[in-house]
């Protein structure tokens, strides 16, 4: 008895997760469009936070210049952030407004960003600030997609982030998929729900004056995360716009995405433990639905992760109710939690569009789980905040 109920209660957090997952999947049909305003009205300044990103800012600049929007409603400022390379004059040539800064302390796309949001509030022009980055195509409909958000009061908000080499290898069809999860199913959910939809990092908007009243004064890896979670305890949510996109490159090689994969995970965990508990408490004493939402995304671990505690799971209940002297009830909650699971990535595979190919590709997930555990057994970055740059791999379209 107690061997079943240790197996059982082991369940619990994993179908708390899984549970999570499968409502997100549920209520993740398309948002309402709101109308875009004819003639436009806001004006925008478009942030790019560039470091040594000389071989594509000039593509990036431009792309971003040829928006559909009116050319004297907005301007694009890039950020040469301690750049050893031509990026600020390849960026000025395309017909960018440079900021560069040279600061070898505060190091990292945090500073760069609050270097460029000082900036904007000084010049005071803009309605909005956009934040792309620099190796970024944007869909055409961005800035009128973001000024239906700030007509009807959204204070921050949030595009869509897809893959735009998501047709290269079977590890970026992977990263496709699971981009889809996490910025698309659980986006279009959290915004029927009325939480944060959280920021990528790519595609953020904000009003200027909410930038006034809270500063971005977030520095680590993952400061997107981390200016959310701010936003969140200050009363904000970041509104979802899905109908507008960004695109941005993934690495195709191991090596690279090894590089990339640890810091992004390494620094959401480290977030996770500083933020978790903190937002968890203030949610349930403000009664706060935003609040714990933004605890329940931060402390669902990775889907890699969310997966092997299923598989190993279902595997050792089945294994004792079947073959050993268990209780055949052991191996409920764990079905229940592979259902949810299931759920959620049939849904995100469906989302994604990828065509009968995603067969195929789902084939490499346990070789992509292998390799994830062999990266999480090493040590993760501590605390980094410094800029790595990932290697491009693939020509933009």
């Amino acid at each position: 008895m107690l061997v079943n109920v240790t197996i059982a209660a082991l369940s619990l957090p994993v179908l708390a997760w899984t549970a999570y997952l499968a409502m997100l999947a549920v209520l993740s049909r398309s948002n309402r469009v709101p109308p875009y305003p004819s003639p436009a009205q806001f004006r925008f300044d478009v942030v790019v936070p560039a470091h040594d990103e000389e071989t594509g800012i000039a593509e990036t600049v431009g792309s971003l210049l040829a928006l559909d929007y009116p050319r004297e409603l907005y301007r694009v400022l890039v950020v040469a952030d301690n750049c050893q390379d031509s990026t600020a004059k390849r960026a000025a040539e395309a017909g960018a407004v440079i900021l560069e800064r040279n600061d070898t302390t505060r190091r990292g796309k945090g500073y760069a960003l609050e270097y460029a949001f000082e900036r904007v509030l000084a010049d005071g022009l803009s309605d909005g600030v956009v934040v792309i980055d620099a190796d970024t195509r944007a869909t055409p409909n961005l800035l009128h997609a973001f000024g239906a958000r700030l007509r009807e009061g959204a204070r921050a908000a949030q595009a869509e982030y897809g893959v735009v080499n998501r047709q290269t290898s079977w590890r970026t069809r992977l990263m496709h998929i699971a981009f889809t999860l996490f910025h698309g199913l659980r986006s279009r959910a959290r915004e029927r729900l009325g939480v944060s939809a959280g920021l990528r990092g790519n595609g953020m908007m904000f009003a200027t004056p909410l930038l006034r009243e809270v500063p971005h004064e977030a520095f680590s890896i993952v400061e997107d995360v981390e200016y959310g979670i701010r936003l969140g305890l200050a009363g904000h949510r970041v509104h979802y716009v899905g109908e507008a996109q960004v695109f941005g490159e993934m690495v195709t090689t191991a090596g690279a995405s090894r590089s990339q994969r640890r810091r992004w995970e390494g620094g959401r965990a480290q977030l996770a433990r500083r933020h978790g508990a903190r937002l968890l408490g203030e949610g349930l004493r403000r009664r706060s639905p935003l609040l714990l939402d933004l605890a329940a995304d931060l402390l669902v671990p990775p889907i890699t992760y969310v997966a092997l505690a299923v598989i190993a799971g279902l595997a050792v209940s089945v294994a004792w109710a079947t073959l050993g002297p268990g209780a055949i009830w052991v191996m409920a909650p764990w079905c229940a939690g592979a259902v949810c699971f299931a759920v959620y990535v049939v849904r995100g595979a469906w989302m994604a569009r990828v065509g009968p190919r995603v067969a195929l590709d789902l084939l490499w997930a346990p070789v992509y789980m292998v390799w994830k555990i062999a990266l999480a057994m090493r040590s993760p970055p501590s605390g980094e905040q410094e800029w790595v740059r990932t290697a491009r791999e693939a020509k933009k379209p």
